[in-house]
């Protein structure tokens, strides 16, 4: 068990909609997270993932003595999610997607492109009844839209059952991808790349 000693942690509400490389504050120290409060790291592991359970799990195995243990963790309790875990955690979510055009993009274009994503994205929460998950991190930014309409589109098609499986594998990644951002090991921020274009961290 780690000490029960008060260490201030970021507790951000999810934002719906940030664009991709601005500053999002201060970034927590893998030793303050370690080291932090149950119910302080429960709070901030909850803006990485919204399950409750997924966040205690990842919360009770402090401490981690890196950032590649954390993620495992992190993995291993997103694959152990129940059926009421994953909707918790997809309730999370924002449903009105945020996506940013290209530096130079033709306005028009990503206007009639923006308004296709909300009416896919309105299709699709009616279909399945919770918002439309996607890790866009290894995406480019400017190629966000079109990779968001592509995948909204192409899984339109799947069955619940099906569907709510690769939500849940999204739902893995885009924990892992704010976990990554959210710590900061010895002082230096992780080598990834900034907050996904999409989902908001």
């Amino acid at each position: 068990m780690v000490p029960a000693q008060e260490h201030p942690l970021p507790t951000h509400p999810r934002p719906t909609g940030r664009v991709p490389g601005q500053p999002r504050g201060p970034v927590a120290l893998l030793t303050e997270l370690n080291s932090a409060a149950a119910e302080t790291a429960v709070r901030t592991l909850l803006t990485c993932c919204a399950s409750h359970s997924w966040a205690r799990r990842v919360a009770e195995h402090r401490p981690y003595p890196d950032l590649d243990a954390l993620l495992a963790a992190a993995d291993e309790a997103a694959y152990d999610l129940t059926p009421a875990d994953l909707t918790e955690a997809l309730a999370g979510e924002p449903i009105e997607p945020a996506a940013f055009p290209a530096p130079g993009a033709d306005q028009d274009i990503y206007s009639a492109a923006h308004t296709a994503l909300r009416a896919a994205t309105a299709a699709y929460e009616s279909r399945f009844g919770h918002a439309f998950v996607i890790c866009l991190d290894d995406i480019a930014p400017g190629e966000a839209l079109d990779t968001l309409l592509a995948g909204i589109r192409s899984r339109l098609g799947h069955d619940p059952e099906e569907e709510r499986a690769l939500a849940a594998e999204e739902l893995r990644r885009l924990a892992r991808g704010r976990l990554a951002r959210l710590v900061q090991l010895q002082g230096e921020r992780t080598q990834t790349r900034p907050d996904s274009p999409y989902v908001p961290v």
